[in-house]
């Protein structure tokens, strides 16, 4: 039953990491279509809702790409590197207490209702996010008090908006705080500890990735 469970975890959280990856994709897309003057609108955020809103402007200037005869590089291969914290004992951290253990390393709830760590301020440069392992892995603000959440899931996607090495080791040693501050253990995506060793070599996979997908 363990091994079941802690797979059904795992796929909701890699999940949640396609659906990411797809908008990151999606956002990235540029705009092809030409909009004519007279159809132009100018975009106004409403500060009440999470989505934008748009307002119908003849007079607002857009500029619209050209479309250009030049083929598209070809994209990337993207890499999703993945860490767990679980509790001692196969205990659970109370709801309230990570949260504020997650605040505290300067991650900020957002997209999907996961947490982020941003590059600065800009929320369009994550640069790792935080999923519980309990399904569908989201967090509930409205009653986490209540909630008993048995570990959470740290992953990061590459290419990012930092170097990847650099990346990584922001996260772990965001893990490793974290572990310490929950009294908690430290894995690799496997599920086995996750020992200096363990370290080095997935960090030596990410330079080899860098390498092989990003130097021309």
């Amino acid at each position: 039953m363990d091994g079941l469970r802690w797979l059904l975890l795992l796929f909701g959280v890699l999940l949640i990491a396609g659906v990411y990856l797809y908008s990151r994709r999606q956002s990235d897309k540029p705009t092809r279509k030409t909009i004519p003057s007279e159809q132009r609108i100018a975009p106004t955020l409403d500060e009440e809702s999470d989505e934008a809103d748009f307002e119908y402007d003849v007079d607002a200037d857009i500029d619209v790409p050209n479309n250009s005869s030049e083929p598209e590089p070809n994209p990337v291969a993207q890499k999703i590197v993945t860490l767990r914290l679980v509790a001692h004992n196969r205990d659970a951290f109370r709801g309230d207490e990570l949260i504020l253990a997650l605040r505290g390393i300067g991650m900020r709830h957002g997209k999907f209702g996961i947490f982020h760590r941003y590059d600065g301020d800009d929320e369009s440069r994550t640069v790792f996010s935080a999923a519980s392992l309990v399904e569908p892995g989201s967090f509930d603000l409205t009653n986490i008090q209540e909630q008993q959440i048995p570990g959470i899931s740290l992953f990061m996607v590459l290419p990012g908006p930092l170097d990847g090495a650099e990346a990584f080791d922001l996260m772990v040693e965001s893990a490793r705080k974290l572990a310490q501050t929950m009294d908690a253990e430290l894995l690799d995506e496997s599920g086995s500890n996750m020992s200096i060793q363990r370290e080095r070599y997935m960090r030596e996979e990410i330079i080899q990735y860098q390498h092989s997908n990003l130097v021309a």
